[in-house]
């Protein structure tokens, strides 16, 4: 009789994990957490503390052997060689809240002990121009991993993994849509990068040897249910029809007089004609991928944490 599969995870509730925080007091104020999350999201100073805090502690852990084996091995070939900044990946759907886990990820890793210089980039700036997406029919596949400049995104990660001492990636504005021609990101050699998007656990795409995610030293992936991050992303919709949307220069303008009902009618439409379906046949499967999941119940909470097996 066939054996059951193991899962390379192990499952970790709420409660047990944040018995792991280290023992010092949240870094973090109530009006840096309200600036920090994400629209939709509910993060609060105590999930901080029970959550983040200890994941911040487990990956700087990860960054700082991981440093160590580095400085070891050219020790032990006789070379020298300056210290590689640490790769971490951060995955999940669109309204997820991945956006702001990054964030959180990243303001707690620069306050531990002798306060690295931790970098954020979202794969939004790999996106192709909408021109470009219109040449090939492609504005309503937008997110799908086809939608992406993946080889300058391979480029952008290979090139900061290689030590450069500065390398600059486009700017997404999402009050345009658009790319912002002109304008660009410059990474200047951190010890920490952390790139955030929809796609960044791809395995290599047909014909290529290398995918992005082969150049992280740690990778997360935020995790619900499906039905869930639906009316989440409903939800966000609607509270951008009544903040974001009213700006003249928005790309999304047009949805700004819509009523509740008609807001709801054609978000359903969007998440279900394309990022439902890029979930469930582009970004979910990757989620085996990840060294770590964060899964949410339907509040917005972290429930439970799963952790790859050493």
């Amino acid at each position: 009789m066939p054996q059951p599969l193991q899962s390379p995870f192990v499952e970790i509730e709420r409660a047990d994990w944040a018995r792991l925080a280290p023992r010092m007091s949240n870094p973090l104020s109530e009006e840096e957490v309200r600036r920090l999350r994400g629209l939709g999201d509910r993060l609060e100073l105590r999930e901080v503390a029970e959550v983040y805090l200890p994941l911040s502690r487990l990956v700087s852990l990860y960054q700082e052997s991981a440093a160590r084996l580095h400085r070891e091995t050219h020790e032990f070939l006789g070379s020298k060689a300056l210290p590689t900044p640490f790769v971490i990946g951060v995955a999940g759907s669109v309204a997820v809240g991945k956006s702001t886990s990054a964030r959180l990820l990243q303001e707690l890793l620069r306050r531990w002990e002798g306060s690295p210089r931790v970098e954020l980039l979202t794969t939004d700036g790999f996106l192709h121009p909408n021109r470009v997406l219109e040449e090939r029919g492609l504005m309503q596949r937008k997110g799908f991993p086809e939608s992406y400049d993946r080889r300058a995104l391979l480029g952008f990660v290979s090139r900061v993994k290689s030590g450069e001492a500065e390398v600059s990636a486009p700017v997404y504005s999402h009050l345009t849509y658009d790319i912002v021609p002109g304008e660009e990101i410059v990474v200047r050699r951190p010890d920490i990068l952390i790139v955030e998007g929809l796609n960044v656990l791809q395995p290599p795409p047909s014909g290529s040897h290398l995918a992005v995610s082969d150049l992280f030293d740690f990778s997360i992936y935020v995790d619900a249910r499906t039905s869930a991050i639906r009316e989440w992303y409903i939800e966000r919709f609607w509270a951008l029809r009544e903040s974001a949307f009213q700006d003249p220069d928005s790309y999304f303008h047009r949805f700004a007089d819509m009523t509740r009902q008609q807001a709801r009618i054609y978000s359903e439409d969007i998440w279900d004609s394309i990022n439902g379906p890029n979930l469930v046949e582009h970004v979910l499967p990757t989620r085996p991928r990840a060294d770590l999941v964060l899964r949410k119940a339907e509040d917005h909470t972290i429930r439970s944490v799963l952790l790859r097996k050493l």
